[in-house]
């Protein structure tokens, strides 16, 4: 089960499946990610915001990262990144988010005493879910916009699930082919 703020590894084959939706999900490797907000258009969706180390970025990149935040908040740009404290210094690429579920899920992600980590700083979470809000809504009004092809994923996902409901009811529902001919025997 997944916990809202908590900070994950999904599965490789997960990045597969962005690829299989037309999408980049870039260099995932062993990134982790943080699953900041369940979505409204499914009960066991989530929003995950892949995370970075901003120790392994070059001048070049940070520079950059640093100009997409300076901009004005009206410029989408402006949501495309976010830097903050985890475990440490991180960056929260936030225009290359996507939806996921418990299936994709691989791991958490532990903190220095081994526990699960969870991100409890306010402030921070309160302007990553500002960001990402803005990053949904754009990829909203404009389907696919980023380089992971957000609503294809989030469509691949959502169908995921309710075939897994639908799959679950249907065997409740319907009796096997064994049940219904020792019934009708009778």
């Amino acid at each position: 089960m997944i916990k809202e703020k908590g900070i994950y590894y999904a599965h490789d084959s997960f990045y597969d499946i962005i690829k299989e939706c037309g999408g980049n999900p870039g260099n995932p490797g062993h990134r982790p990610i943080v699953c900041l907000i369940k979505s409204i258009e499914h009960d066991e969706m989530y929003w995950a915001i892949p995370l970075g180390n901003l120790k392994h970025r070059d001048e070049e990149a940070v520079n950059r990262i640093k100009r997409y935040m300076s901009l004005p908040d009206k410029d989408i740009r402006s949501c495309f990144y976010h830097t903050g404290r985890t475990t440490n210094r991180s960056i929260f690429f936030i225009s290359d988010s996507f939806p996921i579920s418990s299936k994709h899920i691989k791991e958490e992600h532990l903190d220095s005493n081994k526990n699960h980590y969870v991100i409890k700083n306010n402030v921070l979470i309160s302007e990553l879910t500002r960001k990402l809000f803005r990053v949904i809504s754009y990829d909203n009004a404009n389907p696919n916009y980023f380089r992971q092809n957000l609503t294809n994923v989030k469509n691949y996902i959502i169908n995921e699930l309710d075939e897994k409901v639908n799959s679950k009811s249907f065997e409740v529902e319907n009796p096997s082919e064994e049940t219904v001919l020792s019934v009708s025997e009778v």
